[in-house]
């Protein structure tokens, strides 16, 4: 059964670790996750982009599968599923379809009207038992067509937004999705450290977690990121895996073009990608 993040966020803040929240894409994507999760004993959540949530036929229809693979896969340890970056109506439309867990991304409205919508979404999760995430400052990179350029949020308006009562802040440090470049200054402790005085006990979240050096995701988890998001990387690992299998004909041998075996490699090698992230993010053996 999918749950609230919140649970699994306040065991993190107080245990000094961090949950990871990989993004699903397709059934592979989705299974590789939830079996790595269950043989590792660590809780995870799962997230969804608007882009991903149609490619994937609607958000009932990824609701349907992840339910469907809880069962049938026998998964135990806690699972949030989660909308990325959501837009309010975005929002809506995942709490109808059944996610446990969805983030409102008002980031790119000025604070007053983000504080607005964040309010009313916080009125309508609570009412349903849902976490709620919100987002102050834009994370650089680019994510569905959304680019920021690694800004920093303002403290101030990191305490208005946790204040609305939400379970989790995403705020600007520095940050970026996709790949980070060779100029990048890296993230900006001072900052983080500052939110972290202002909000208290808020779990904080960390996006684009691919490329961010192991020492400074250790010390944002020091200062209270409790959630740290990773897609890119799950997809490097995936692409890498499948082109090799093609490239050495494998495709080729006996029933090698079936999906299952094209798809193999790729999906393995999530797995491999997403239990070097739990370890490093502190969640194993803590469902």
């Amino acid at each position: 059964m999918l749950v609230s993040a919140k649970e699994m966020l306040d065991k993190a803040r107080e245990g000094k670790y961090s949950v990871g929240q990989f993004n699903i894409n397709n059934l592979e994507w989705t299974k590789a996750i939830l079996l790595t999760a269950q043989e590792n004993k660590s809780p995870v959540i799962l997230g969804v982009s608007e882009g991903a949530g149609k490619y994937m036929g609607g958000y009932k229809a990824v609701v349907g599968m992840v339910n469907g693979m809880l069962e049938g896969l026998g998964i135990t340890v806690p699972v949030a599923l989660h909308l990325d970056h959501g837009s309010y109506e975005g929002a809506l439309e995942c709490i109808d379809a059944g996610f446990s867990s969805v983030m409102f991304d008002g980031s790119h409205y000025d604070i007053d009207e983000n504080i607005a919508k964040t309010s009313e979404l916080v009125r309508i999760c609570d009412s349903k038992g849902i976490s709620i995430e919100a987002e102050v400052g834009s994370i650089g990179g680019e994510e569905d067509g959304v680019v920021g350029t690694g800004e920093v949020a303002d403290p101030n308006e990191c305490k208005a937004i946790a204040d609305l009562g939400v379970t989790m802040l995403a705020a600007g440090i520095g940050n970026i999705h996709g790949q980070y470049p060779d100029n990048w200054a890296g993230l900006d402790f001072d900052v983080l450290a500052k939110i972290k005085e202002l909000t208290g006990d808020m779990p904080l979240v960390l996006h684009g977690g691919t490329g961010i050096s192991e020492e400074m995701i250790q010390k944002a988890i020091s200062l209270g990121v409790c959630k740290i998001n990773v897609n890119t990387e799950c997809q490097w690992a995936f692409a890498e895996a499948t082109r090799k299998y093609i490239e050495e004909g494998k495709d080729k041998v006996g029933k090698g073009f079936d999906p299952r075996k094209l798809l193999a490699p790729g999906t393995e090698a999530i797995k491999v990608t997403v239990k070097e992230k739990m370890e490093l993010f502190g969640s194993i053996n803590k469902a």
